[in-house]
């Protein structure tokens, strides 16, 4: 075989994510032919690499190729250029661009990471989410936290997701699509549930909920950097992740772990958020009941910025609309999270 040949022969072969063929894609990156030992290599660049679908894909290229005389195949994946990606997005078919998880679909996922739990992760969840709608951004919430699922109740929500044509519908509360494991438990059960049975769950939440035309996809990433984590990184195409935490230095040398996982997984970090920063009494002194510091060195240590610090605090309750962990937009801590969600919508921009 020659170069030539090697490229009519792949070039057939479809991108399994756009599907298109990698003649079309322009996916046939490198070839390279060594006679004497009958060994071709090849380079491929496709939507998405380390997935399932990948290796399904390395198969048939070997398939192809030894049908057609190679003795040996090497071969390389890379992940096609991000204008690329674009280009092909406003091609895309309508079942293509509602599967979320596809490198065709326009949602943005914004993950919300801690190092340990009790630092306010959940709080800075709903809260950001609920920010993003009053800028007039559509936004889902799934409640990835499994074992420890918060968000029904912190966003006040009594009623339950509808199920109809094997498709679940979100349940909607202060313009947020909201989707947690607690919708699906009863009477607050504890999870037992090992490893693979929590993945096809987050699974179903990507692929089986009915999610419509939201521009953001906020998750609730359990604390640390356990399987459900790592799976969720692994599941998502692509990420940007804000990582929680207090300003006690501890908590944030643990966090810097959840920053190092979203890292090594190729996800990008928007920045940090500083909770219970510091309290403040009526005479308007703070008080700085966990310290000081950890915001800001946590955000030095992973090369990113402060996006803002939340103090210690709880919103105006009030009994006709009870969400009792959600600050309203008038709160001096509802404007701070408000001014978070106008830089990260100005960052996503970029």
């Amino acid at each position: 075989m020659n170069e030539q040949q090697v490229r009519e022969l792949l070039g057939q072969l479809q991108d399994p994510f756009l599907h298109k063929t990698l003649a079309e894609t322009n996916g046939i990156i490198n070839v390279s032919i060594k006679e004497e030992k009958g060994h071709v290599s090849v380079k491929i660049a496709i939507a998405k690499t380390n997935t399932p679908e990948q290796m399904t894909l390395q198969m048939k290229v070997v398939e192809v190729l030894k049908e057609n005389g190679a003795q040996s195949v090497g071969i390389r994946f890379e992940e096609l250029a991000a204008e690329a990606l674009e280009a092909f997005r406003g091609q895309a078919t309508e079942s293509q661009a509602q599967d979320i998880l596809s490198p065709l679909s326009t949602v943005q996922f914004i993950s919300i990471a801690s190092g340990k739990g009790g630092v306010g992760k959940s709080t800075v969840s709903v809260n950001m989410a609920v920010a993003l709608t009053r800028l007039g951004k559509k936004v889902g919430l799934i409640d990835a936290d499994i074992y420890g699922f918060s968000v029904p109740d912190m966003m006040g929500i009594g009623e339950m997701p509808v199920v109809k044509d094997n498709r679940i519908y979100p349940v909607e509360r202060r313009g947020v699509k909201v989707i947690s494991m607690g919708f699906f438990v009863e009477n607050n059960a504890p999870i037992v549930w090992r490893g693979p049975m929590l993945g096809k769950v987050l699974d179903q939440f990507f692929r089986d909920v009915e999610w419509g035309d939201i521009d953001y996809l906020l998750l609730d990433l359990p604390p640390g950097t356990g399987d459900v984590a790592l799976d969720i990184h692994q599941m998502l195409p692509t990420s940007k992740e804000i990582v929680v935490t207090t300003p006690h230095p501890t908590a944030a040398f643990v966090a810097a772990r959840a920053g190092a996982m979203a890292l090594q997984t190729n996800h990008d970090i928007l920045g940090v958020i500083e909770n219970m920063a510091w309290y403040e009494s009526k005479s308007g002194e703070r008080e700085y009941v966990f310290g000081r510091g950890g915001g800001p060195k946590l955000a030095d240590e992973l090369r990113t910025e402060l996006l803002g610090q939340i103090p210690l605090g709880q919103p105006d309750w009030t009994e006709d609309d009870f969400a009792p962990s959600i600050y309203a937009e008038s709160h001096p801590t509802g404007q701070i999270y408000l001014e978070i969600a106008r830089q990260i919508v100005e960052k996503l921009k970029k």
